[in-house]
């Protein structure tokens, strides 16, 4: 049997790779496979999360955590140190340059064993398990893991292309930021960077379509975020706004018309931000000479493709666009791998059904939000009742102490059996406690037995005045 995979430098393509190479023997008859194929025109390769995703924002993200906190700590006199976008960015470049080397070493690796072969290449399919390599070869193969990853998703607004516009990726590399900037997309990407263009200097307005930013959370954590931004970053956000289009200024600036009937109609700065969030990168793959019609349910949730009538296509981490993650993305590389061991082999398939848990690094990671299983509202439309109990940072003095009071947190549990269903938090540390409360919701645990010992004041407390609360409203 042979497996070819494309995109095999993303974190789903080497997950998936990391499996089935354990498996391929082409002197062993009984081996399951004899050819692993790993596919990949990636330059440099290391995949997005690496090269232009969590891991470069992190690395710029945390100079302007530095800055807000140098600002806000009313200790320290001086005028708040600025940031060297000169130095960020060098040294941002410095660490992408040596997490993708490490993942290239890595499909290196795997690549050096038997029947393994790694092709810098791009792949298109010219049939449903045939592909066309981009050096004129061809290959058969039994299964296709596809794990191309995403791609910018550019909306269709009037003028977007006769204007100059900066994604997630320009900012990154910008060593020269304009004075002021007006922000398309208000989702993790433009929550993130938008605190970054902040610290940095840049005059922003922001349009957010809807009433408060994050959708998945309870309204208090949507309204207390965007308190924070307008506030503690000097950021303008427009609710309940939307786009009509945009045009370039005779200055070189940019005019963005909205749906407003007030004096912000239109928006005018020195330059646009798209941050409008991503989209499958399968524009290349030439599925039309598939029968697979990527869409809503287009991949189950054994991360096969349902077009596929002999199930041996499987589509892994953003390219699904089912749970655009880097956690998840592994997750699922892993499991399509098992899954096309499974289906040689003809035992039955695992399905993919996590829980859910996201960290978005808000507040330019002083303040970050994350979340874990359910809400209140998610666990009530699950058939659960819960009991739903919150805090705020500012009743813990160990946040004050930190100079970081604000945010707060909720913890949701079965109103029957104690059952810690979920956990939101926005506030110092949230992203950090996020595995804590991952641990208890996969686990199933009783919120009355989880272990109230605080040795010290640290900024956990706020989990533990949460679990005492929850419990209090719990029969002994």
């Amino acid at each position: 049997m042979h497996v070819a995979i494309i995109g095999a430098y993303g974190s789903a393509g080497v997950a998936a790779a990391e499996t089935l190479a354990e498996r391929v023997d082409p002197s062993d008859p009984s081996a399951p496979l004899d050819r692993l194929t790993l596919i990949d025109d990636g330059d440099p390769g290391g995949g997005l999360c690496i090269l232009r995703g969590c891991m470069p924002s992190k690395a710029v993200l945390s100079a302007a955590e530095h800055r807000y906190r140098a600002r806000h700590d009313d200790r320290l006199v001086g005028d708040p140190p600025e940031l060297d976008l000169d130095r960020v960015v060098a040294s941002k470049d410095e660490h992408v340059s040596s997490f993708a080397a490490h993942r290239r070493a890595a499909v290196d690796e795997i690549a050096d064993r038997p029947g393994v072969r790694f092709r810098h290449e791009r792949a298109r399919f010219v049939g449903l398990h045939e592909l066309a390599l981009s050096g004129g070869d061809r290959l058969d193969a039994d299964y296709v893991v596809v794990a191309t990853g995403s791609t910018l998703n550019v909306p269709d607004l009037p003028g977007i292309g006769e204007v100059d516009y900066a994604d997630s990726a320009a900012v990154l590399d910008a060593t020269e930021l304009p004075d002021s900037g007006v922000v398309m997309g208000f989702g993790y990407v433009g929550i993130e960077l938008s605190a970054y263009l902040a610290e940095a200097g840049v005059d922003l307005t922001v349009i957010e379509h809807d009433e408060r930013p994050l959708d998945d959370a309870p309204d208090a954590f949507g309204d207390e975020l965007l308190e924070l931004y307008r506030e503690e970053f000097g950021i303008e956000v427009l609710t309940e706004t939307s786009e009509r289009s945009v045009e370039a200024t005779a200055d070189g600036g940019v005019r963005l018309h909205t749906d407003r009937d007030d004096d912000r109609a239109s928006v005018e700065a020195d330059e646009l931000f798209v941050f409008t969030g991503r989209r499958p990168d399968l524009d290349g793959l030439n599925l039309a000479a598939t029968p697979l019609a990527p869409g809503e349910g287009w991949v189950d949730a054994t991360m096969r493709a349902v077009d596929d009538e002999s199930g041996r296509t499987y589509v892994v981490g953003d390219a699904n666009g089912r749970i655009p993650l880097l956690h998840v993305a592994k997750e699922q590389g892993y499991l399509a791998a098992d899954n096309v061991l499974a289906d040689i082999a003809d035992d039955d398939l695992a399905e993919y059904d996590p829980i859910t848990h996201r960290v978005l690094f808000s507040g330019a990671a002083v303040y970050p939000y994350a979340r874990v299983g359910h809400t209140a509202e998610s666990a009530a439309e699950a058939g659960h009742d819960c009991v739903e109990v919150g805090r705020d940072a500012a009743d813990d003095g160990v946040f004050a102490v930190k100079a970081t009071p604000r945010g707060l947190a909720r913890l949701v549990v079965d109103a029957d059996d104690g059952t810690v269903l979920g956990y939101q938090g926005l506030h110092l540390h949230a992203d950090a406690m996020a595995k804590t409360m991952q641990v208890l919701v996969e686990r199933g645990a009783d919120v009355r037995e989880v272990p109230d010992r605080a040795y010290h004041p640290t900024t956990p407390e706020i989990l533990d005045g949460l679990f005492r609360a929850a419990s209090e409203r719990l029969p002994e």
